[in-house]
Formats: structure tokens, sequence, C-alpha cells
């Protein structure tokens, strides 16, 4: 190997050693959003208005009177109160918003399934599936 090969192969080997990746990996694991709102105190709450009732819940309060909304309200307080001294802390209102957005995911799935489970037998096949989301018909 001649010294201008030589050079050329340390220039090149040296370029790829020192170059930084092309592409970026996230490696943190984030949860989920706990609403698909806009999540600014400044101008609204109802992001955390989802949070705290879940999605279905929170439009349900939409509707109602504020007579109705406290009344409502002061029930749901005294679920999240686990301990029942009077006062909710910090994780009982973490285990309430978890508890919130798991019910909404299992009533999706519930949903979805039902979507899917053509003739209702509690299975869903192949052919179900594909009919059900490509529209397919059987």
């Amino acid at each position: 190997m001649t010294l201008p090969q030589l050079l050329l192969c340390l220039s090149l080997s040296m370029l790829c050693i020192s170059s930084k990746p092309t592409e970026k990996k996230d490696r943190v694991h984030h949860d989920p959003q706990l609403s698909d709102k806009v999540h600014d105190d400044a101008q609204n709450f109802d992001y955390d208005h989802d949070a705290f009732l879940g999605a279905d819940e929170a439009k349900t309060f939409d509707q109602l009177t504020p007579e109705e909304s406290k009344e409502r309200l002061g029930k749901i307080v005294s679920k999240i109160d686990e301990d029942k001294d009077g006062f909710v802390t910090v994780e009982e209102l973490k285990d309430w918003i978890k508890f919130a957005q798991k019910r909404w995911i299992y009533e999706d799935v519930e949903r979805q399934w039902k979507g899917h489970d053509l003739n209702e037998d509690g299975l869903i096949s192949w052919e179900e599936y594909k009919n059900a989301t490509y529209g397919y018909i059987l």
C-alpha cells in the first residue's frame, strides 16, 4: 500500500469514528398523555378535567349544571379519599387518575372487541378481523 492510499484509509477511518449517528433513538419510555387536549392552565382546565374524570365522564360533566357538577364531584372525591380521612393526598389523586385512564382503556378495548366479533361468539377470527378492519366481505 502506498503512502497516499494509507493516508486516505486513515482519514476515512477517522471520519467514520468521529461522525455522529444520523438517527436519534429515544430510549426513554414515555407515559401516554392523559388527554388529547392542550395542557395550558392559563387558557382552560380541559386537560385536567379529562385526566381527572376520564374523557367520557368529562363529556358528561360538561352537560351538567354547576349544582349537579358540584354534587357529583363530591361523590367522586369521596371515592378518591381511600383512607377516608377527609383529605385527598397526592398519592390518592395519582391512583385515581391512573384508575380513570385504565377504565377508559378497558372500555375502549371492549368497544373494539364488539366491533370486530361480528358473529358474537366471543372470539375474533382472522376473517372477522379483516372484514371489520379492511371491509372484506365474509
